[in-house]
């Protein structure tokens, strides 16, 4: 399937919602499509600044619009059924439709204990999911570094990869340049601790608000307050400059 993209400071967001990027996962899985999926929000468009992250975001298999803002850039481009497709969410609802599946699922990130944690309670949750492990890997600021062997072994058809953002990226597109890696790689950032009950979500109306950047800081104003207030204007600017056509981002 073909799915259209949108522009979104040079970036070609996948014209997605829930629904159709969980039918898009499935049927690419079937077929031994084999990429990466990345969750797309202000602070991971504003990144797209450096062309190397850039690039990562617009080679993957899909690449979904995560935050609000993206979300109504699409809907104002004339794709009327984008949705918000939070990685939360997505884990949540690829998990629900491939129990009782021949499809099975990786965990790898988190730490103390919160890969395992949360592999065992997506479990509880939906009966007959297929975990095929998770793995912690070590703190490490060079995600080249970053082990793959336990990804390599287990062969699963989902890997779940919980870092951070632009680390996440650019371990997945390093990780798909190795000819035996297999299955689809989805970077869900902060999903393992939401799922796990580590870190609250935002109420449902915040998210769906545009102001669950704030909510966040308040939560973690010591490691998210720097990241956001500087995230969310300078994210805002730029799509006003480029919606209004005062500049110009060209995809790759």
């Amino acid at each position: 399937m073909d799915i259209p993209r949108y522009n979104v400071l040079g970036v070609g967001i996948h014209a997605v919602n829930l629904a159709t990027a969980i039918s898009h996962l499935i049927e690419s899985s079937r077929a031994k499509r084999h990429g990466y999926v990345f969750c797309c929000d202000a602070h991971s468009l504003t990144q797209a600044r450096n062309e190397a992250h850039r690039h990562a975001l617009n080679h993957a298999l899909l690449a979904t619009p995560d935050g609000m803002p993206v979300v109504w850039a699409g809907q104002q481009s004339g794709h009327g059924d984008v949705g918000r497709t939070y990685g939360p969410d997505l884990m949540e609802s690829l998990c629900a439709t491939t129990a009782e599946t021949e499809l099975t699922h990786f965990f790898y990130g988190g730490t103390d204990g919160t890969a395992a944690a949360l592999a065992e309670r997506l479990t509880q949750r939906f009966s007959g999911l297929k975990i095929a492990g998770h793995f912690e890997p070590p703190v490490t600021q060079d995600s080249r570094k970053l082990p793959t062997a336990e990804l390599k072994s287990a062969a699963a058809d989902f890997n779940w990869i919980g870092l951070s953002t632009p680390k996440q990226e650019a371990f997945m597109a390093h990780l798909y340049q190795a000819p035996d890696i297999k299955g689809i790689s989805l970077g869900v950032g902060a999903a393992f601790d939401f799922l796990t009950n580590r870190v609250p979500q935002a109420p449902r109306s915040i998210q769906r608000s545009g102001l669950e950047w704030l909510w966040r800081i308040c939560q973690e104003p010591r490691r998210l307050g720097p990241r956001y207030l500087r995230t969310v204007p300078l994210f805002a600017l730029r799509l006003l400059a480029q919606r209004t056509g005062l500049r110009n981002y060209p995809l790759d």
